[in-house]
């Protein structure tokens, strides 16, 4: 059995070895349970006043991954998946005034969660940017057929990894100030 502390090396470790990766093998699909599990983690994530301002659409059609690919900048690894999931802002759940704003820090904690829950099922996967601009959200709207309510704010290809990456150590101490 577990020790506390082992479960929290665990988890610290997940975070500090997760990668964004880019090169995918198409013939191992995704299992749509480690889906699910995916998707249970991104809708734990912190949200303001419990709004959860997202949905998600998981993409498994081969034809819309490729025109995905062949569309967005930056998204021609999603060709190379059998799975995505396109996280999107959903209007009618925003906030009001001047915390309007605040679903973009929602469903960014939301993506995160994402790219952890996949990391510790053992694949890979990657943040690809839609949102704030307006030509990348249309295109993603225009190919998922998406309601006026779904603001398109990423594409997170997910798969089993060709290549496994050395993690980039980003710990900076110069980043920190402490007031005690």
């Amino acid at each position: 059995m577990e020790t506390d502390r082992e479960k929290q090396e665990l988890i610290i470790n997940n975070i500090l070895t997760r990668t964004s990766d880019r090169m995918f093998d198409i013939s191992k699909e995704v299992d749509p349970e480690d889906i699910q599990t995916i998707l249970q983690a991104a809708m734990a994530a912190p949200t303001g006043v419990n709004r959860q301002p997202w949905n998600y659409v998981v993409v498994t059609n081969r034809q819309l991954l490729d025109q995905l690919a062949a569309d967005l900048p930056y998204c021609h690894f999603a060709n190379q998946v059998n799975a995505a999931i396109v996280v999107c802002g959903d209007k009618d759940r925003f906030l009001e005034g001047e915390d309007a704003q605040l679903w973009i820090q929602d469903v960014s904690a939301s993506s995160e969660n994402i790219l952890l829950a996949a990391h510790a099922l053992g694949l890979g996967s990657v943040w690809t940017c839609v949102y704030p601009h307006t030509d990348r959200m249309a295109t993603v709207a225009g190919i998922l057929s998406l309601p006026d309510n779904m603001i398109p704010f990423n594409v997170i290809p997910i798969g089993y990894t060709l290549k496994s990456h050395t993690p980039i150590n980003k710990w900076n101490p110069a980043n920190i100030l402490y007031r005690t």
